[in-house]
């Protein structure tokens, strides 16, 4: 039986970081810990939120890495607590949000977090004692903000999924202009996860109409707007069409992704200094290749479908023109290139088999299969 269900409110226009404390009101969050890192907080965003918070009482927990950690979970959830907060709000990328999903788990259920990792059975236990969250996007790529997931890295070095509908963010507040000026390859690597978002979770064989709609609508505004907002960081309309795009693929992958992002979750555990949205771009030409032999693909045409919206001739040419585009946009040509080793490769495969998007792949793979894929990716 095909489960579809459609998400959460979302604010979406230029400007609209300004109705954030309306949504704090209008979910009942008096108290809020923002949750955020480093880099949005030297870039003036986390500022622009405060700003749109006056009168409240507001805690700061800036100091979610690159790639959010079990750490830094339990370091915020202590924040929050500390300060005596009712709810969250994320301001950042996937990291921040992913970390305050995390936070909103620890800080209202017992026991360790790996507990509540969907390989663990956990997802039936996260119940709706989750914290209240809004979510601000401030790059245009994850998605987080209307998905029911969140990965992180766990102490014992595993990059794992935790998902669950109740922490789906009560609202999302996505304003393209808190994407203006974002640096061209934070653009281009972010921008890339949404294409692999939309192209990944079409590929799915689940059934769900509307989902598939929403990502091919989403694939073509990526695809036709990720060059320009990466040459031209005030691209308002390029910003606006990328954030839809995340937003979109995120919408559209509770279909489930694959081989993609089961590699890219495991090789980001295996070494985090790696970005998540640059592998997937190095990883899609290969996956889909290997996908392009999947009875579903096959019979539903679903490459044809993708290479239409991207205004290609064929299905044999999509491939080749992310290859192109990865070069356009200045992201590595491959995975030796980022320093990784064929000697990680078994590291890599065992994680890519265990992880949750290994399942929903449209065609089943081998090891030996993951590790074509990983031959043909360097």
């Amino acid at each position: 039986m095909a489960f579809i269900y459609y998400v959460t409110q979302i604010q979406f226009e230029h400007g609209a970081i300004r109705l954030l404390k309306q949504e704090c009101e209008r979910i009942g969050i008096g108290r809020p810990l923002v949750i955020t890192d480093p880099g949005v907080k030297a870039a003036g965003l986390l500022q622009r939120a405060l700003d749109a918070l006056p009168g409240m009482a507001v805690a700061v927990f800036d100091q979610t890495p690159s790639n959010p950690t079990e750490a830094a979970v339990r370091a915020a959830t202590s924040a929050f607590h500390a300060n005596q907060c009712d709810g969250l709000i994320a301001v950042g990328g996937g990291s921040a949000i992913d970390c305050a999903k995390g936070v909103a788990i620890a800080a209202r259920h017992e026991g360790p977090l790996k507990t509540y990792a969907t390989i663990e059975g956990g997802s039936a236990l996260i119940t709706d004692r989750a914290l209240p969250l809004i979510a601000v996007p401030t790059t245009s790529g994850t998605g987080s903000e209307v998905a029911r997931g969140a990965i992180l890295i766990l102490d014992d070095h595993r990059k794992l999924g935790f998902h669950s509908w109740h922490i789906v963010p009560r609202a999302a507040i996505c304003d393209p202009e808190l994407t203006l000026g974002l640096p061209p390859r934070l653009t281009a690597a972010t921008g890339m996860d949404a294409v692999a978002h939309c192209m990944e979770t079409f590929m799915s064989a689940a059934f769900n109409p509307p989902a598939d709609g929403i990502a091919l609508d989403g694939l073509e505004r990526a695809w036709n707007h990720i060059e320009r907002a990466t040459i031209d960081g005030n691209d308002r309309e390029a910003r606006l069409n990328l954030m839809s795009a995340s937003m979109q693929g995120a919408m559209a992958f509770q279909k489930g992704l694959g081989c993609v992002h089961s590699l890219s979750h495991s090789l980001g555990g295996v070494d985090p200094r790696l970005h998540h949205g640059t592998l997937n771009a190095v990883f899609l030409p290969a996956v889909l290749a290997f996908n392009a032999q999947a009875e579903s693909v096959r019979q539903d045409r679903r490459l044809e479908r993708m290479a239409r919206v991207m205004g290609l001739a064929g299905a044999s040419d999509i491939g080749p023109a992310i290859t192109d585009m990865n070069a356009r946009l200045g992201l590595p040509p491959g995975l030796a290139s980022m320093g990784v080793a064929s000697a990680q490769f078994d590291r890599i495969i065992l994680g890519a088999m265990a992880d949750h998007c290994h399942k929903t792949n449209p065609r089943v793979a081998t090891a030996d299969d993951y590790r074509a894929m990983l031959d043909q990716a360097m």
